[in-house]
Parts: structure tokens; sequence; C-alpha cells
């Protein structure tokens, strides 16, 4: 199994590395969310199974990050912090975040999370782009006609470029990622308007109707009642 820590502490992350070494997971260790990200684009390697991220960073906080790795992969992330109050645990976890470790904890723990992260994943492989008719190679994201390049952010549909605002394409992103997956609206309004729901659900519905008007697909992205929405791949 490859993980990637993200941890800016050398020692905390050295002792950590050696114990997990010895349950036979393989360690990178990314000292800022920068390297991290960079650890993670897809021509840098087989990539990874699971990531450990701490939230005290020192070039950018972790949620930010964990926020920029959701728009980039479907990776599992763990956030391992010192932050215990339920605000935080919650903002996590509306970013995309797997888990939620406080420290400091049992690594026994925290080696059955990873674990059970990696399981969940694996049993969910069969709704990814893959199985739901879209086809990922690198950083772009093939969905029938639909080309989503999320390295460059272009959309194209057919051959024919598609202009959008920076929300549009992060929720295009989002839902392209995992398509079939429902997200909630508190979801997509924490992660990609970085805010809560309260006085922003108009704001979604507004984007979503603009990005079905764009992309000429009023069925791409459905509306699942009461829930959200989730990105169905276009048959042709």
């Amino acid at each position: 199994m490859r993980l990637l820590l993200v941890e800016d502490d050398h020692r905390v992350a050295a002792a950590l590395s050696a114990v997990l070494a010895k349950h036979g997971l393989q360690v990178t260790h990314a000292r800022s969310g920068e390297e991290a990200l960079h650890a993670l684009l897809p021509d840098h390697g087989p990539g990874f199974d699971v990531v450990l991220l701490d939230l005290g960073l020192p070039d950018q906080d972790g949620f930010e990050v964990c926020s920029r790795i959701r728009l980039r992969t479907a990776t599992p992330v763990i956030m391992v912090t010192a932050r215990a109050d339920v605000r935080s645990r919650i903002h996590g976890l509306n970013l995309g975040a797997d888990d939620y470790v406080v420290k400091p904890y049992d690594t026994g723990e925290l080696l059955a999370r990873i674990h059970a992260v990696c399981r969940r994943k694996a049993q969910e492989a069969p709704a990814g782009p893959e199985a739901e008719g879209a086809e990922a190679d690198g950083g772009v994201i093939a969905l029938g006609q639909v080309r989503v390049e999320l390295e460059t952010r272009k959309v194209t549909v057919g051959d024919e470029p598609v202009a959008l605002t920076r929300k549009e394409f992060d929720l295009l992103a989002m839902l392209a990622q995992r398509p079939g997956v429902v997200f909630r609206r508190e979801q997509i309004i924490s992660e990609v308007w970085r805010t809560s729901w309260e006085g922003t659900g108009r704001t979604l519905e507004v984007h979503v109707a603009s990005l079905r008007s764009k992309l000429r697909l009023p069925s791409l992205i459905e509306t699942v009642r009461g829930v959200g929405y989730r990105l169905v791949v276009p048959s042709g």
C-alpha cells in the first residue's frame, strides 16, 4: 500500500513513517501542501492508496489542500490534526476528507482507519469513471463528448471549447471525478464556495443551470430530489 504523508514536522514524520513501514506501507513524505499536490500529479508515478494530511502546514491551511486534492483525485484522505472541535471535523469531512483523526492518537487505531478507508475505496471502484462510461487519462476526464482537463481547466464538448467561470469549472470537476455518485448540496457548497449552505443554495442552483446550458447537455447533471446532484455520463 502506497501512502502519502503530509506533515511539516520532520521528527513526527520520521517516527510515523517507521511505524507504518513496519506494517507494510510504502510511505512518501511531503513537507508542505504544494509538495503534496505535486506528488499527486498523474505523471509522478503509480499514485497513492491513501493520503495522511496534517492541517498545520507551513504554506497553506490543510483544509485548502484537501479541497485541491479533491479536485484532482479521488484518493482517500485522512486528516490528522490536533484540532478537536466539532466544527473543524464537519468542515473537513464536507471538503471531502474520508476520515478525521485527532492527535494524540493510538497507532493501532490509525492503521485500522487507513485500512478501512482503503477497503471502502475498493468497494466503490465499480462506481468509478470506467464503470460508469467515463474514461480518465492522467489529468483529463472524458465523459462521452465532454472532455474536462483538470490541470489546464479547459472543457470541450466535441471539438468546441466551452468557456466556464471558475466556480462552474470547480463544480463540474467535482462531479466529473466521481460520475454517478450523489454529492450533497451542503458538501458542494462547502468545497466549491468555501462557505456554509445558508444563503448559498440559490447560487448553486444557478450554476447548475448555467452548466447545463453552456454544455448543451441538460441531462448531464441530474438533480437528486432532497439530496443534491450527480453527473450522468452521456451515452453518445
